[in-house]
């Protein structure tokens, strides 16, 4: 079955749309009773599916993470059922909507770890969300979890697997770098939780490291749209470079304030490391000009894998909205989570947790969006490609890449 996916529109019964799939795909597989099936000779009848459980953000304020990292995850998966799927058996997708709210995440990746019984569990966006759901999934839930965000780093939890991006491979190469094309002075407006503050902390001392200064250094409720003040001390203290980490919806009212208090006008460098495409939608192009951002991946990198694996996601879902597969929402650490666990289930021959994550502590990738990534044994975390871009009239371009960086976190 290349796409079963259950979530709580569905309710654990097949879609329509989904039974005419998999029926076309597998070539006459019969349904029985709440999505077990009867599986063609090619695939392994006694072992049955193997389970992959997504928990991520569709609606509220992180939706425009959640949605890209639910498609990805999808595509990935339907990929791996095309070719084979994985031990002779194929892949289900278990969806759950965590709704940018721990508490319903709580509810929802219960249900997937303790009835669904799934195999693998990937998703999450901010860090509050990772540690809301990280107990009940590594923890009593027994599962293997793998995290896809960019986040602070300092997560070195056995069987928690984390595929994005760490401050020292965002912040190494771009703060020097900012401190070159924007200048010494710094800002960082934030909000106020864990990802900002120990981010903070690594960028503060590039910073310093690099002779710059950090002026000044706030925290601000995540719903806060108000930042009058704030953008007032920027402007009377100099700032050169506001390293940016507010986040929805606070983030396009301080954009905007920030633009029409003439912080750019004046010669002012914007900064955001999980900026990506998605992100610049947030703002005008003016509002925006000259903002630098570090991720793993952009749109117009020179990469054929890259370049083919947007064209597959923009094929199905370019007519639905204006949702980008990017890097700052996640999506790539999504692919990269999902390929690099086939790895290491293929290598294991086995799908339990133990066996799957003696493999994943050191499976690699050759291809995957923005170049090849492996996971460096003992750290949990992977080594990939990072790009430094500035946005210019709305769009990306990218000016330095650094190869395979290292994450810098639990060794």
């Amino acid at each position: 079955m290349s796409d079963v996916i259950k979530n709580d529109q569905t309710k654990g019964q097949l879609t329509r749309r989904s039974l005419l799939q998999s029926a076309m795909w597998m070539s006459g597989a019969v349904a029985t009773g709440l999505g077990s099936w009867v599986f063609p000779a090619k695939w392994s009848h006694a072992a049955g599916p193997i389970k992959v459980g997504i928990a991520t953000d569709l609606t509220g304020a992180i939706s425009f993470g959640g949605i890209p990292c639910s498609r990805i995850a999808k595509l990935s998966i339907d990929q791996i059922n095309a070719n084979g799927g994985i031990l002779g058996r194929p892949l289900e997708m278990y969806l759950e909507d965590t709704a940018s709210n721990e508490q319903i995440a709580v509810g929802v990746v219960r249900k997937l770890v303790q009835r669904d019984r799934v195999d693998v569990v990937l998703g999450g966006i901010t860090s509050s969300m990772r540690n809301a759901i990280k107990g009940i999934i590594v923890g009593r839930g027994r599962t293997l979890y793998i995290y896809p965000q960019l986040y602070e780093g300092r997560e070195c939890t056995p069987y928690l697997f984390n595929t994005g991006p760490t401050p020292a491979q965002q912040c190494d190469k771009l703060i020097p770098w900012l401190i070159a094309n924007g200048g010494k002075r710094f800002a960082l407006p934030s909000a106020n939780y864990v990802w900002p503050h120990v981010l903070n902390e690594y960028a503060r001392k590039s910073i310093e490291d690099n002779g710059g200064e950090v002026v000044l250094e706030e925290y601000y409720p995540l719903d806060q749209v108000e930042y009058g003040a704030t953008v007032k001390r920027i402007m009377d203290e100099k700032i050169d470079v506001v390293f940016n980490t507010v986040i929805p919806p606070g983030l396009g009212p301080f954009i905007k304030q920030l633009y029409e208090a003439g912080f750019l006008k004046r010669g002012g460098r914007l900064s955001c490391v999980y900026y990506d495409e998605n992100a610049l939608n947030f703002n005008t192009p003016q509002e925006m000009e000259g903002l630098a951002s570090c991720l793993d991946y952009f749109q117009n990198i020179d990469d054929p894998f890259s370049a083919e694996l947007q064209a597959a996601y923009q094929k199905k879902h370019a007519h639905k909205d204006k949702v980008l597969f990017s890097a700052g929402s996640g999506s790539t650490g999504m692919y990269r989570g999902v390929k690099l666990w086939e790895a290491a289930v293929k290598e294991a021959g086995a799908v339990d947790r133990d066996s799957v994550a003696a493999a994943m502590d050191h499976a690699k990738i050759a291809n995957g969006p923005g170049g090849p990534s492996e996971m460096l044994p003992g750290t949990y975390h992977c080594q990939m490609n990072m790009y430094i871009a500035v946005a210019k009239g709305g769009k990306y371009e990218i000016v330095s890449k650094a190869d395979q960086v290292h994450p810098k976190e639990c060794g």
